[in-house]
């Protein structure tokens, strides 16, 4: 199957939760056009409390759609953009790229995929219970993340649902994502 948008939101304020939108437009080195989270320094209120001029590696949230299914089977109702994900994608498995991954849409736009988002409890505001839906244990034990990746922009276009997805591996070994 090929990788695919399923939906795009943004939001101009902080606050879980985006609007979906037929299409988004990504600005280079900044992240989505209208949405709380673009720029160049880190924009995430915890974030820029410890150090504004931290380099934003949380330009754009990219979810998978396979989590809002296995999510729905546990009695969970998330709609796209619940999340706080700006891109919604399916038929791509987003925890298991690696670090530098770039993905491009038709337009021109692409992503360089820096890590993992860490779930926070404010998603326990959209349904109490929701963030630990998002978390897992691996067989050795260790914290599995499964809200999503992050990335910063590399080429500025549109990217609208139903847009296709290349993905391009990195040169070089694998490198598991991490939270960023």
């Amino acid at each position: 199957m090929t990788p695919q948008v399923v939906s795009v939101s943004a939001r101009d304020g902080h606050g879980l939760g985006k609007d979906v939108f037929p299409s988004i437009f990504l600005v280079a080195r900044e992240g989505v056009a209208g949405d709380a989270h673009r720029g160049e320094t880190v924009k995430h209120r915890s974030r820029v409390a410890k150090d504004p001029t931290q380099p934003n590696l949380r330009q754009v949230h990219l979810i998978h759609a396979e989590l809002l299914d296995e999510i729905a089977d546990k009695g969970f109702v998330v709609a796209p953009g619940d999340l706080g994900e700006n891109i919604l994608t399916r038929h791509i498995d987003l925890l298991g790229l690696s670090a530098g991954t770039v993905l491009r849409f038709p337009s021109g736009a692409s992503i360089v995929i820096t890590g993992l988002r860490n779930p926070c409890h404010q998603l326990n505001g959209h349904s109490e219970g929701l963030m630990n839906a998002l978390l897992d244990r691996g067989d050795d034990g260790g914290l599995i993340r499964k809200g999503g990746v992050m990335a910063i922009v590399l080429e500025s276009g549109e990217v609208a649902q139903g847009d296709a997805i290349v993905v391009e591996a990195p040169a070089g070994p694998h490198t598991p994502l991490l939270p960023v």
